[in-house]
């Protein structure tokens, strides 16, 4: 088993270099299946997510090389419908699967893989992307653990989504790229990954507008062609190398990023003290103590993002006074308090509310990732924590942060990585 080790009390300073979008490489990975060709990819971020996603692309038929310039082509022009049934062990290792049904739908107009796995954060239903699938004219059975999705043709139709899904979104916006007609997609997610697999697609020769408001429409086209694209800086990484730099009292320049994606992290640890300086595409965080208690609500883009509620726990942990943060986008995304609370962390859950009640330091213990989004907070915590922690459920972290132990290290923090 592996763990990483990590020393408290080190202020980060220096700079750091955020990769592409994880939800964004998500979606693009299972786009490249409706371009028949050799797309190349730049920015691509090495995790264990788009991992599984290259594995499951290769079994499918496409050739994926990992070029000397850092960039990944993906020749999907091989992929056969006769080999969806290769892809099952894969499907149920992370959420984003589900990606693969609206792609596959399509392109073959028939998919039947086994329901998503990912991350224990609550209830995590597909009904919305069902939604969609069936209102573009496809047949939806759900038994014994697979989801089958057929029709002879897609015809384009229109959508409103109870609520406000990245997922349905993306889904449905792949299903429906070569549906006869229009499509409008409504009460739509508007994240920046969202507008990047638009964009990809639209590079491609989809024709499809209003990615980032409200209403998406997307008008059926016949084909799409290979291209050339970068994906989008990851906002959440980047807003947790942001929190992690004010949380240690660090002076860090955040590079590689568009800084508006972040703008509702940037208020919240304004308002809790820390120094932020925006360039066109950099944010250098500069962290003060003592912090200033704050209150959030998760909410959709541009609110401020569920992926981030548990970094920001760390801080709330040793602000002064009363914090609270409302989570309003998943039911079981507190887990992570009872990890600071073996740190020292006075934190109070009820409902959907956590209460946290600053203390003057956290102390170092043995601490394990929950979730994905709960391992960054455990290395937060760790880095401003007294003492020597170690972090187990590092399979977490993997899914979605590339290189940060040794970005961390490069910063200064003492931290390792070792084989128990």
């Amino acid at each position: 088993m592996q763990k990483i080790l990590i020393k408290g009390g080190t202020p980060l300073r220096g700079e750091v270099s955020i990769t592409g979008a994880k939800n964004a490489a998500l979606g693009i990975l299972p786009a490249t299946l409706l371009c028949r060709g050799e797309c190349v990819l730049e920015n691509v971020p090495h995790i264990s997510d788009t991992k599984h996603y290259e594995t499951m692309l290769t079994k499918l038929g496409s050739v994926i090389t990992h070029n000397a310039d850092g960039t990944m082509s993906v020749d999907t022009k091989d992929v056969s419908a006769d080999n969806i049934y290769k892809i099952e062990e894969e499907s149920t290792l992370m959420r984003a699967s589900y990606y693969m049904i609206g792609a596959l739908l399509g392109l073959f107009n028939d998919v039947k893989i086994p329901l998503p796995g990912g991350c224990d954060i609550g209830a995590r239903p597909i009904d919305q992307h069902i939604k969609g699938f069936l209102a573009l004219g496809a047949t939806v059975d759900l038994r014994d653990g697979y989801i089958h999705a057929y029709t002879d043709k897609l015809v384009g139709s229109r959508v409103y989504f109870d609520v406000v899904s990245v997922g349905a979104t993306i889904n449905v916006m792949l299903a429906a790229v070569f549906a006869e007609g229009i499509t409008t997609l409504e009460n739509v997610a508007k994240e920046p990954h969202v507008v990047d697999v638009a964009n990809f697609l639209n590079k491609a020769g989809a024709k499809i507008v209003g990615a980032g408001t409200d209403v998406i429409k997307i008008t059926g086209v016949k084909k799409l062609n290979p291209v050339s694209y970068c994906v989008v800086a990851d906002q959440i990484t980047a807003g947790t190398y942001m929190i992690a730099a004010a949380a240690t009292e660090g002076d860090v320049l955040i590079k590689n990023i568009i800084p508006e994606h972040l703008d509702s992290i940037s208020a919240k640890i304004k308002e809790m003290g820390a120094e932020i300086i925006e360039f066109d595409d950099a944010l250098r965080v500069i962290g003060h103590r003592p912090f200033n208690p704050t209150k959030l609500k998760t909410l959709p883009h541009p609110g401020f993002p569920t992926d981030l509620q548990q970094p920001m726990g760390v801080l709330m942990s040793i602000a002064r006074g009363s914090s609270s943060i409302t989570e309003t986008i998943f039911e079981n995304r507190f887990k992570y308090t009872d990890e600071l609370r073996k740190m020292g962390a006075n934190i109070i859950v009820a409902g959907n509310t956590a209460v946290f009640t600053g203390v003057e330091k956290l102390t170092a213990c043995p601490i394990k990732a929950t979730d994905l989004r709960a391992g960054a907070a455990m290395i937060i915590a760790a880095l401003v924590a007294d003492g020597t922690s170690e972090i187990t459920g590092l399979e977490h972290i993997d899914r979605g942060y590339d290189n940060i132990v040794n970005n961390l290290k490069a910063l200064g923090a003492d931290i390792e990585r070792i084989d128990d």
